[in-house]
């Protein structure tokens, strides 16, 4: 059993294509998630000539990553969760990127869920920074974090109060009994980038709240010093 203030065991394993470098497999305890980060010379139609590149996501849930199956999305049809989580992932990552230093580049960075069991878009953010780091070293040899495209980095977790307890990273069995559920996204000097907290049947207080950001803070903290650690292997 986890304490309320202890992270699930974290994996990471870079190169994990040989097709692309830039591909990081994302392990936090069970949820399992393939980024990877591709780079295209061009950007879309309505920011060329500007000088400046660009930086979106993609996200998905494989068929077999939860039970029952997951329909795959046909005929470019994505439901409305698939939709958010992208943004999410995108808006997160284009917040500690320097656009005007990629020039006229587009860097996608593309999330699979191979196994879901809870914080999968949190899972995303966080692995798909090293992807994305990756992705810009391949054109930006000598590029560091706070130098360059890459000003800081950025990790999420997920906090919740389950039976007025305090929780750190809810799995899909903490998560499905939590009366308010939050995830937090933060660079590495701290900073938040979003947060998205809500009561399910449940109202929660600024004592809770002071608590669950606390919490969060020292999540952040632990997933940013493996970042870095997996950065410089």
């Amino acid at each position: 059993m986890r304490a309320s203030d202890q992270i699930r065991d974290v994996e990471i394993q870079r190169g994990y294509l040989d097709a692309n470098p830039a591909s990081v497999l994302y392990r936090c305890g069970r949820t399992i998630v393939l980024c990877t980060a591709s780079v295209e010379e061009s950007v879309p139609p309505w920011m060329v000539g500007k000088g400046k590149g660009w930086v979106t996501a993609e996200y998905n849930m494989l068929p077999g990553s939860t039970s029952p199956r997951k329909r795959r999305d046909r005929g470019g049809k994505i439901d409305g969760r698939t939709t958010e989580i992208q943004r999410l992932i995108g808006r997160s990552l284009r917040s500690i990127v320097d656009l005007n230093s990629l020039g006229e580049r587009m860097i996608t960075v593309d999330c699979d869920v191979l196994q879901a069991d809870g914080g999968t878009r949190t899972a995303s953010i966080t692995g798909g920074f090293i992807a994305l780091a990756d992705a810009i070293s391949l054109f930006l040899p000598e590029t560091t974090i706070g130098d360059g495209p890459l000003r800081d980095s950025v990790a999420a977790i997920s906090v919740g109060v389950i039976n007025n307890e305090i929780k750190l990273d809810l799995d899909y069995e903490l998560d499905s009994t939590a009366d308010v559920d939050m995830n937090v996204i933060m660079t590495g000097k701290g900073r938040f980038v979003e947060l998205q907290g809500t009561g399910e049947e449940a109202t929660f207080d600024d004592e809770q709240l002071q608590e669950m950001l606390r919490l969060a803070r020292i999540g952040i903290r632990e997933l940013t010093q493996r970042q870095q650690e997996a950065i410089s292997a």
